[in-house]
């Protein structure tokens, strides 16, 4: 276990000390201790109690809020409130139905100024396709800049086990 690779290269080069971070749906953890260990003051959350049970026991003197949480139901408190977030592979993980709800849920957590960082496949029309995971297409990416984000970068990723699937880490900062 690991956190992902991209983010793993992005805080690498962000000032991230001391700066309120998110993890959306953070799993195991990896990528919330990597935010962490770069000094960032990290909130991570999951549906899934077995995950933040995970998470508390394999960090137990972690410095991460680690919270059982629903994307679609978080309190107002959190709204504008955090200036990096991390989102890998949760928007594609739920169904296109309800993307809307997702993004909008996604997109006003982040303070203007802040970070948005997505980690995702993508997928290039707007067919409607077979998933889990239902790689997301432009049209929704585009629903963040209804919220004053702008693209600022796109980083292409292969994952080896499956080089075939476009993937990749989008940058965005909230106007």
């Amino acid at each position: 276990m690991q956190p992902h690779p991209c983010l793993e290269n992005w805080v690498k080069i962000a000032n991230i000390t001391k700066k309120k971070a998110l993890v959306i749906g953070c799993g195991l953890g990896d990528d919330s201790e990597i935010l962490a260990q770069y000094k960032a003051n990290v909130t991570a959350f999951d549906i899934a109690p077995s995950s933040i049970e995970w998470c508390q026991k394999r960090f137990n003197n972690s410095s991460v809020n680690y919270l059982v949480a629903d994307l679609l139901n978080l309190d107002n408190s959190w709204k504008n409130s955090f200036e990096i977030i991390f989102e890998s592979r949760t928007i594609q993980a739920l169904p296109i139905t309800i993307r809307k709800e997702v993004i909008e849920a996604i997109a006003t957590l982040l303070k203007p100024g802040g970070t948005l960082l997505i980690v995702t496949r993508l997928r290039d029309t707007e067919d409607t396709i077979d998933g889990p995971p239902w790689p997301v297409s432009e049209a929704e990416l585009s629903q963040f800049s209804e919220y004053g984000y702008q693209e600022i970068n796109r980083i292409p990723y292969i994952d080896t086990n499956n080089p075939s699937v476009k993937q990749a880490l989008i940058e965005y900062q909230r106007n």
